[in-house]
């Protein structure tokens, strides 16, 4: 099995090591195994579960739902309903957000639009 280090996988998901550091600190990274001189190795499995972080990281779910799901996902498949629901209920509240967004970008286009009229009438 290939195992990264923690600089290959910061470079891999674009991420500093620091976050990693971070996530494993917050209970988001179990299991990371790590070589005799302590450093940390991960398998392409655990890169994929890194991947997942940070997609939810990015997508705004808190670190304590983040870190529910990291812990259904090691309880194994009795959770996958559990799961299932709770990627539903995510997905709804990042809909809402990018409708919001949105509706607040035609805001600031307009203000763009504005400003530029006025600059373009001097």
């Amino acid at each position: 099995m290939k195992y990264f280090s923690i600089s290959e996988a910061s470079a891999m998901l674009n991420i500093p090591e620091s976050t990693i550091r971070y996530y494993e600190k917050k209970g988001l990274l179990p299991l990371i195994e790590r070589d005799e001189a302590g450093r940390r190795l991960f398998s392409d499995d655990q890169i994929s579960l890194l991947e997942t972080v940070i997609r939810l990281k990015n997508t705004h779910m808190p670190i304590s739902g983040i870190k529910q799901y990291i812990d259904w996902v090691i309880e194994g498949e009795s959770t996958t309903r559990l799961r299932l629901e709770m990627m539903k209920k995510h997905k709804q509240a990042v809909l809402a957000e990018i409708s919001l967004m949105t509706e607040s970008l035609k805001g600031i286009d307009v203000k763009i639009t504005r400003y530029t009229k006025r600059l373009q009438e001097e």
